[in-house]
């Protein structure tokens, strides 16, 4: 595989304002995430460890019971099954992640771990 180019990686959207690229190996993923504005990756859990650094923007991260407003540079490591969740504050966010194992859901352009957002959650999960 070697030099991955994202220009010609097709994203995926798995929920409104969020695409990303997820060029993968054997047993590691990456994930090239933009997210619009005030766009929700939702609270979901996967069996898959993940980390991931912040390249621009700010971002509202939530990791277990514990939630922070991180800035570019910021790095953070999800355990598995670890509940998580982010929203994008006021600009446009770019975050690099790397899943391994390979997410497989991703590797078949379909998404099996993050929930749709309902009106419900959207009006809770503001702030």
């Amino acid at each position: 595989m070697g030099f991955i180019d994202l220009e010609k990686t097709p994203p995926i959207s798995p929920v409104p304002g969020c695409r990303m690229r997820t060029p993968f190996g054997k047993n590691m993923m990456l994930s090239y995430l933009e997210m619009d504005p005030g766009a929700e990756v939702p609270l979901h859990h996967h069996p898959h460890e993940q980390g991931g650094i912040l390249l621009e923007g700010r971002l509202q991260l939530t990791i277990g019971d514990e939630t922070r407003v991180v800035s570019p540079g910021a790095m953070f490591l999800i355990p598995p099954n670890v509940p998580h969740r982010a929203v994008a504050l006021d600009a446009a966010v770019r975050v690099l992640d790397v899943f391994s194992p390979v997410r497989e859901d991703y590797a078949e352009l379909a998404n099996r771990y993050i929930p749709p957002l309902t009106p419900t959650a959207r009006g809770q999960n503001q702030g």
